[in-house]
């Protein structure tokens, strides 16, 4: 049942979902690629979706809900199905199919960020259904959960006992994987990219679609070039913005992650210290040493929130980092900063973390995790970290043995911290966060390359701090003739929500099949952050 998220988490378990969730990496399982079922799917080819008004209190009146069934494991699909949640706004006039999205992650909600973000994807009802759905394991659809064991995995890397007694990490990650299995259930040997996509297939054939059309961010572009590769002469007209990496593994992923998001930092110092109202001054070298400064005193003495419960330096981290994924959120993150060094007021900064990472919906600002639909019972509060390693981890081949972990902690955190000062501790998480779990596939670096395809736009910005524009061109040379890339000279995570001239590319490939030369661009736009915004 969807229903009205009706109590707040806390503002730990906030912190934790901001700082797992920077990731926005991951692929899946391996399976063997087919254009037809397959044996034993044809009954979940077979099927239709029965629509029915989506429920809670804060759910626009004209979105639509439904459901697909899929079978937990592909290689023997009756040993178990699932049922993927999906949403939809119906197309305004002529339908000529469907436009699947996928907001990224891993681990965010489709549904719930159409329902909050929706009005971005109107021009899209022109000529589709925009459809979108919350991946297996997310959401509404079977979702995995560690329960304490998040708080366990974060703790565990959170300090500086991993340089202390590597051991005792490893022991506690462990553990945590363990309680992890224990708490999820069936589904997460099979959660991951590789099966998402499979279960895509299956949706486009039950919207009654020939060919997939596709929009995705972030993750969402790594799970739509999986698709490709699968099932390439399915492909419709797919759009890839804010690219992922195929290639690199994951301690290479954080530390660029880490460095884009010390330069998205600095970017909006140096936006701040032009307003007299700054809260670090007006000096923005000293502005960046203020914020290392205020980071290192909360984590060595946090202050109480309004629930009573710590924010320490590392809340602090996940929260600016957050905002930074969009330039409009600026000025609200600015205020939000001085609340906190002049009130000691945690509450502007709280609500940047309850957003959860996906899709930077333009001009959204913080909002609640659950966009009107979760409900607490349904979806566990650790749903999006959970899901986030879950699929991390089944995407990821490289597991270097206990010896080898503990012997390069002390290298791992120094580069990270070279990376950023503020961000590197934090983002140092994620390489350690599948230790303890079964390898995951080579799928994804092995087989998704030199495909043969309908044409498909990458779009890759130039300040994007989750995605380096590297990325974009790296995927575009590894999938080969099909992929033309759309260079937006901008800030921000994607292009689609950030610059009206990628949102009118976009929609104008999607809806007319008007594909931009490859290597075109889309210049630098005046901001709408403005001092003035305050």
């Amino acid at each position: 049942m969807l229903a009205k998220l009706s109590t707040r988490p806390s503002v730990r378990r906030c912190a934790v979902t901001g700082a797992l969730g920077l990731a926005l990496l991951g692929a899946g399982l391996p399976t063997a690629a087919a254009n037809d079922p397959g044996p034993g799917l044809s009954r979940f080819y077979d099927q239709r979706i029965t629509w029915s008004a989506c429920e809670g209190m804060d759910v626009p009146k004209d979105l639509q809900c439904g459901k697909v069934t899929v079978p937990l494991d592909y290689d023997r699909p009756r040993a178990g199905t699932l049922d993927v949640a999906l949403a939809r706004y119906r197309a305004t006039g002529d339908s000529r199919g469907s436009v699947l999205l996928n907001f990224g992650g891993p681990g965010g909600s489709g549904v719930s960020e159409l329902s909050v973000g929706g009005k971005d994807f109107m021009h899209l009802t022109n000529g589709y259904d925009v459809v979108t759905f919350d991946p297996r394991g997310v959401g509404r659809s079977s979702p995995v959960t560690c329960g304490p064991a998040t708080l366990d995995i974060v703790e565990a890397t959170d300090g500086d006992e991993e340089l202390t007694d590597p051991q005792d990490v490893l022991r506690r990650l462990r553990d945590a994987a363990a309680e992890c299995a224990k708490r999820s259930g069936p589904v997460l040997p099979h959660i991951g990219t590789v099966n998402a996509a499979r279960d895509m297939d299956v949706m486009r054939r039950a919207l009654g679609d020939d060919r997939l059309n596709y929009l995705g961010f972030s993750y969402g572009t790594r799970l739509g070039a999986v698709y490709a590769a699968q099932f390439p002469d399915k492909v419709g007209r797919m759009v890839l913005d804010g690219v992922d990496t195929l290639t690199e593994p994951l301690a290479e992923q954080g530390l660029a992650g880490a460095r884009g998001q010390q330069t998205a930092l600095e970017n909006f110092l140096d936006w701040c210290v032009e307003d007299i109202a700054c809260p670090f001054g007006q000096d923005a070298r000293a502005a960046r040493r203020q914020v290392v400064q205020l980071v290192a005193s909360l984590d060595s003495d946090p202050v109480p929130t309004g629930f009573g419960e710590p924010f320490s330096g590392q809340d602090m981290v996940g929260a600016i980092g957050q905002a930074l994924y969009s330039r409009e959120l600026w000025p609200t993150l600015k205020r939000a900063l001085a609340q906190l060094l002049e009130d000691g007021d945690t509450r502007g900064l709280e609500g940047f973390v309850s957003g959860g990472v996906t899709f930077p919906v333009r001009a959204r600002g913080p909002v609640d995790a659950g966009g009107g639909l979760t409900d607490q019972e349904d979806v566990p509060m650790d749903n999006l970290p959970a899901a986030l390693m879950a699929i991390n981890c089944a995407d990821d081949p490289d597991r270097p043995g206990a010896d080898r972990v503990a012997a390069s902690l002390g290298r791992l955190r120094a580069r990270y911290e070279e990376a950023s000062p503020v961000f590197g501790r934090y983002r140092l998480t994620q390489v350690l966060m599948c230790y303890g779990r079964p390898k995951g596939t080579d799928f994804v670096r092995d087989e998704v390359k030199d495909l043969d395809t309908a044409k498909m736009l990458l779009v890759g910005t130039r300040g994007d701090p989750a995605t380096p524009y590297r990325w974009t061109v790296e995927t575009a040379e590894r999938l080969g003739p099909s992929a033309v890339v759309l260079d937006n000279k901008g800030e921000g995570h994607t292009g689609y929500a950030s610059s009206q001239c990628v949102h009118r590319k976009v929609d104008d490939f999607l809806l007319y099949g008007s594909l931009p030369p490859d290597g075109s661009s889309c210049g630098p736009e005046a901001s709408r952050t403005s001092q003035d915004d305050d």
